[in-house]
């Protein structure tokens, strides 16, 4: 059975700065009530998500929570996750670090995570959430040749 979205964050996933659950907004419950619908054969409906808000409004915090969500939860087995900026630092700064962070404040996850400085690993899984460049040689190998 695939746990809610909503339920999943709010009842698995701590705050670091406040060590308490945490509380979605309205705008988040609303976008996450559409963003995970499937098609008919099980795919998503929206492969592609977008979430737009004010300056500090907690973005990032919320893309982090996505990101585990969707690797831990409907990842399964040896899934992966990335946060990619343009560059390494930027990818490494934000999103991922503050998965990192939800992750080691989060006692069901914290027990069976490993984070470190680039990635995270799901012990039970072998799921993974890493930082990379978006740039297509870091992410796809330098033997390309293109």
């Amino acid at each position: 059975m695939i746990v809610d979205a909503v339920a999943f964050i709010e009842n698995t996933l701590i705050d670091p700065e406040t060590r308490l659950p945490f509380a979605l907004t309205t705008a988040e419950r609303t976008f996450l009530k559409h963003a995970f619908k499937l098609t008919s054969d099980g795919r998503l409906l929206y492969p592609e998500l977008v979430f737009s808000g004010p300056k500090k409004s907690g973005k990032t915090a919320f893309a982090a929570m996505l990101l585990i969500y969707i690797v831990r939860v409907l990842g399964g087995r040896y899934s992966e996750g990335y946060a990619c900026a343009n560059d390494y630092e930027q990818a490494q700064g934000r999103v991922f670090t503050a998965a990192g962070r939800i992750i080691e404040a989060s006692p069901l996850l914290a027990q069976d995570a490993r984070v470190t400085a680039d990635k995270i690993v799901f012990i039970s899984t072998g799921a993974t959430i890493s930082a990379i460049a978006s740039d297509y040689v870091g992410a796809a190998g330098a033997g390309d040749g293109v």
